[in-house]
Parts: structure tokens; sequence; C-alpha cells
């Protein structure tokens, strides 16, 4: 591979790699504390609409949080491959999903500052998605 594809797509290859790393450890500690995290999200939506949702909204936060960090972690092994950022594009889509439905649970839940702290990571998501997009370039559409 190319140094400089390399470094043309830094931004985007280290964008991918704290998606990894949130999003693997994030869903990690709902595997291997379980109990804690759904303790917790009860308590946290007891006086919600979702209240009766927790269990089955735990897992599938669980898994999409793995699923966006595996795939971005998986995209960078492709980039280094194929040299192709399309991966990690991906796995950002799919991150700013997993963080939209993080925020949708804290707004109900009327924890404001909870969701606030969401933001940064859902902006991080967007640029990433912008630099390693396939569909377009720095001038625009392809």
């Amino acid at each position: 591979m190319q140094f400089d594809l390399i470094a043309k797509n830094l931004p985007a290859l280290l964008g991918a790699l704290l998606v990894a790393i949130l999003f693997i450890q994030s869903g990690l500690d709902k595997v291997f504390d379980w109990k804690g995290n759904l303790e917790w999200l009860t308590g946290h939506f007891s006086k919600t609409i979702l209240a009766r949702l927790v269990p089955l909204m735990l897992v599938k936060i669980t898994i999409l949080e793995l699923a966006a960090g595996v795939l971005s972690a998986a995209g960078i092994v492709y980039f280094l491959v194929i040299g192709s950022t399309a991966l990690i594009f991906w796995a950002a889509a799919l991150g700013a999903t997993v963080i939209i439905a993080l925020f949708f649970g804290q707004r109900i839940a009327k924890d404001y500052p909870g969701a606030a702290v969401l933001i940064p990571y859902f902006i991080l998501l967007l640029l990433l998605m912008y630099v390693s997009s396939p569909y377009m370039n720095a001038l625009g559409p392809t």
C-alpha cells in the first residue's frame, strides 16, 4: 500500500479506530455486566413508555454497538488490503444510527445532559461518513 494513500485517508482511519474502540468497549461492557446494565436501564426508563421494553432494547443496542465497532475495525483492515473506505463509511452510518437510538432513549427518559453528551459522537460519525464516503469526494458527488 502506498504511503500517500494512507496519508490521504488518515482522518478516516483514525476516526474508524476511535469508533471501533468506542463501540466494542461499550458493547462488551454490556455483555460482561449485563445484570448491572439491565438494572440501571430498568430504573432509568421506569417512568417512561419504554419501561417494559428495556430488556429487548438492551439486546438490540448491544448487538448494534458490537456490529458498528467490529465493522469499523474490519473497515480499517479492508482499507489496508483493498484501499477502499467503503466499510468505514457503512460502520459510521451504523454507528450514527446507534447514537440516534441512544439519543432517543435519553430524551424519552428526560435525561437531557445524557442526551447532550451523545452529540459530539454523532458529529464525529457524520464527519467520518463524509471523509470515508465512496459516493463523493471533497469536490462533491462523483
